[in-house]
């Protein structure tokens, strides 16, 4: 079937962010009788053990955000396997060429937030199968009921020539096989009590556009040093039960999700196990704070992702206001986490004068494949255990530094003239003409350099001792400083820039005594 008229006629009426088009139809059981049904499948007893149809159609530049197409399912079909392709024609230097995403909703619709998801590969999979055993990586196994279902698709850019695709769907019939009940990591690790843990809460793997499976991150993530873990696939569940065996008394594993929007992408961090997120919308439906509500209600935290990446989609738009935190930096140190940096340390400034609460700085790897780093960074907090209670209690009270890896030690403080101590994330309550010491002990930098950044801007800078390990002090006072955070940088590598980040703090605020 060719839906190109059909399309080109809703998107002149100006259909918004979606589009459904005409179903695809099955002849099910009673058509199958006797060998009929169109199948190209094998034979059973009853006629063909599988169906198939092909549909095709072209999107125009200025598609809708998502085509939804219908699929009549018939009752007795055991599996839906789905398979498309694209065209991927040339463009000219500078103007983007065709990416086109897929996914799939059950019987029970695609309402927004609603219980019809059942998986998301974006692009990356051609093709996936659900039944009710067993799903790709990135679908939901279950049961293949009678309905409606709709095939998503997502045209995430289009060529100035448009857009040519190609779906096949093949139903296969037969009994349904039982569904198992998927096993969610435990809320809690043995850990070491009130402690500073590492954790990494940005990562992806088969079940969405990584390519390392949950064991091969698992034993990285050991491997660099960390404590806890956040899976966080984008805009699928799917992993939230693959990491069965794979926790254990030295490793917390969380569940989550990155919501990916045409406008920015957001981790929701440690939500209960099962939950998902939708991420259809953009800022201009004036939608997020519902959705951030959706987060929190599931248990997590609202965490704009890498906000000022370069990448298409990836840049935060929907503002900061309903954020717990915000990823200051996302995988090695590059320029738009400094821009990110420069941003949020504006938000502090904003705090300082009474202008709302302040967002803590988190960051992660968000490692996808070899030669990503799990890891790199990681968000070291102070929890009072290590469980997913504390791990989130901590980071939403921004007790927490980042390190470029487990090698790179911290310790942070401001004391007061009469001995009043507070630390990362605190409030040291005194004077406004008390002198008070900010000191900062690190190990395991060599060739960095240390300073203490304020309202004002970096106020104090020193090298570290060759071995990478010493303590710095510096005093002033909060009617000069409205608080004090302390970054450790290697030696700069581009030109009008400070050097890429080695490990850094949240602040300490100073004064409202």
């Amino acid at each position: 079937m060719d839906r190109r008229d059909i399309l080109r006629l809703g998107a002149v009426a100006g259909a918004a962010g979606a589009l459904t088009l005409g179903p695809v139809s099955f002849a099910g059981a009673e058509g199958r009788a006797g060998g009929q049904g169109g199948s190209d499948g094998p034979e059973g007893p009853d006629g063909p053990a599988d169906e198939s149809r092909t549909v095709s159609g072209h999107l125009p530049t200025g598609a809708p955000d998502f085509v939804y197409v219908p699929v009549e399912v018939p009752p007795g079909v055991r599996e839906i396997a789905v398979s498309y392709t694209y065209d991927k024609p040339p463009v000219p230097e500078g103007t983007n060429g065709n990416a086109c995403d897929i996914g799939i909703f059950d019987q029970r619709g695609t309402e927004l937030g609603g219980a019809g998801f059942r998986g998301w590969s974006g692009g990356a999979r051609t093709e996936f199968f659900l039944r009710a055993d067993a799903a790709t990586p990135g679908y939901l196994p279950g049961p293949i009921r009678p309905g409606t279902w709709h095939i998503a698709l997502g045209p995430y850019t289009v060529a100035p020539q448009g857009l040519r695709y190609e779906i096949t769907v093949t139903l296969r019939y037969g009994a349904s096989g039982e569904t198992p009940k998927p096993v969610y990591p435990p809320q809690r690790a043995k850990g070491r009590g009130r402690a500073w843990y590492r954790g990494d809460n940005h990562l992806h793997s088969i079940h969405s556009d990584g390519k390392r499976t949950p064991a091969e991150i698992a034993a990285l993530a050991r491997a660099a040093g960390l404590d806890f873990l956040t899976t966080t696939e984008h805009n699928t569940t799917s992993a939230h039960g693959a990491w069965e065996g794979l926790w254990g008394d030295d490793l917390l594993i969380l569940t989550g999700e990155e919501i990916t929007t045409r406008n920015g992408h957001v981790v929701a961090m440690g939500t209960d196990p099962g939950v998902f997120l939708d991420w259809r919308y953009r800022a201009r439906d004036n939608a997020f704070g519902k959705y951030a509500r959706a987060v929190r209600r599931a248990g997590g935290l609202v965490v704009p992702a890498h906000p000022h990446a370069t990448c298409i989609g990836c840049n935060w738009k929907f503002g900061l206001n309903e954020a717990d935190a915000v990823e200051v930096w996302n995988g090695p140190y590059t320029p738009d986490d400094e821009v990110t940096l420069a941003e949020w340390d504006n938000t502090l400034v904003a705090h300082a004068q009474g202008r709302g609460a302040w967002l803590p700085a988190v960051g992660h790897s968000d490692a996808h494949r070899d030669p990503d780093v799990v890891g790199l960074p990681q968000t070291v907090v102070l929890a009072d255990d290590l469980s997913r209670q504390s791990i989130l209690a901590g980071i939403r009270a921004g007790r927490v530094w980042i390190a470029e890896s487990a090698r790179v030690g911290l310790s942070f403080s401001v004391t007061g003239e009469r001995g009043a101590h507070a630390g990362i994330g605190e409030r040291l309550r005194v004077g406004g003409a008390s002198r008070v010491t900010a000191r900062l002990e690190v190990t395991g930098a060599p060739g960095c350099t240390v300073s203490f950044v304020t309202d004002q801007g970096t106020r104090y800078t020193a090298p570290l001792p060759s071995s990478g390990s010493g303590t710095l002090s510096w005093q002033t006072t909060p009617d000069n400083a409205a608080y004090i955070r302390a970054e450790v940088r290697h030696p700069a590598t581009t030109r009008a820039l400070p050097g890429p980040m080695a490990a850094m703090t949240n602040p300490v605020f100073l004064g409202g005594e």
